[in-house]
């Protein structure tokens, strides 16, 4: 399979490593990506690689919180200018405030139900606002939680985390900004799992294999190579499990020990159910404008 100079820069963006390191390792690999990226881990030039590929698409991640309901929502639009149009987002918190009240299962029934505050469903709505504002939008995901939630929003909606907790700690002083303190934690460090037990069974496997092949790689001895991998396993533990993860705001804390610390302040229990973390635009492609055809076509 054949690969092009776009190939290597995106490999470039996923793992961190050199130019001619990416075109060999898609070369050895025959083009296929995935492979690419494995291969430049073994021989220990790339990091894990980033959970989502290339970051470039345009819109908002925004939230919405009514007593016990929470909700995130990502929607995309074509240019960052649109992002910013009070039309568009005054749109997406009516969105959100629908999926909210009305919990829809996906988005394709969310597109069916009358947007809150309006006579219209909110497919209706969208197609409208495509009509009015002059471009391509889509409502690409959302997640709703029920019971004691938290939300952040960082960068202007670049990135949005909503977080449910099981605790009889909520309605004591301190336990809110604890609640955004783990937000935070997640839309900081970008943990891809709740804890060890979250992690599937066959991403362990696939990453032993790699660490083995990097210890080889490094010329170990076959005898050292599995006490390696056990001790680079728990480190891999601790970048991508959420209460693993070292603690953003105090490093001699991982985030399992703030959680425990702060619900012996706070004279109760504190656990956390689950998460999402949405960054706008993660895994899609901008499209890329040909300035030049532009320029032609708005001649003619």
């Amino acid at each position: 399979m054949a690969f092009t100079a776009k190939d290597v820069k995106e490999l470039r963006e996923i793992t961190g490593c050199g130019m001619m390191d990416c075109k060999k390792a898609l070369t050895e690999a025959d083009g296929d990506k995935e492979k690419a990226v494995e291969l430049l881990r073994e021989k220990g030039l790339a990091t894990a690689a980033k959970k989502s590929g290339r970051i470039a698409s345009e819109g908002v991640v925004l939230d919405y919180v009514d007593g016990s309901v929470g909700v995130i929502i990502e929607v995309n639009a074509e240019t960052d200018f649109v992002a910013k149009n009070e039309q568009f987002t005054d749109f997406v918190k009516a969105v959100a405030k629908t999926v909210a009240v009305q919990d829809p299962a996906d988005v394709d029934e969310l597109k069916t139900m009358q947007i809150e505050d309006g006579s219209q469903t909110v497919g209706e709505e969208l197609t409208e606002k495509i009509a009015k504002i002059g471009e391509n939008m889509n409502i690409r995901r959302f997640a709703r939680f029920d019971g004691t939630v938290a939300t952040y929003i960082h960068g202007g909606g670049r990135i949005g985390v909503l977080v449910k907790f099981d605790t009889d700690c909520a309605d004591k002083d301190g336990f809110g900004e604890f609640a955004k303190n783990i937000a935070m934690q997640i839309a900081a460090a970008g943990a891809q799992y709740l804890d060890r037990s979250a992690v599937p069974a066959d991403v362990i496997e696939k990453e032993k294999e790699i660490l083995s092949a990097q210890a080889l790689n490094e010329g170990k001895p076959a005898n050292i190579v599995e006490k390696m991998v056990a001790g680079r396993i728990n480190k891999f533990y601790k970048e991508v499990c959420l209460v693993d993860q070292e603690y953003i705001k105090d490093g001699d804390l991982s985030v399992s020990k703030y959680i425990d610390k702060t619900a012996k302040e706070l004279g109760g229990s504190i656990k956390i159910v689950e998460y999402a973390r949405f960054e706008k635009g993660e895994g899609l492609e901008k499209k890329e404008d040909d300035f030049a055809a532009e320029v032609a076509s708005m001649v003619k």
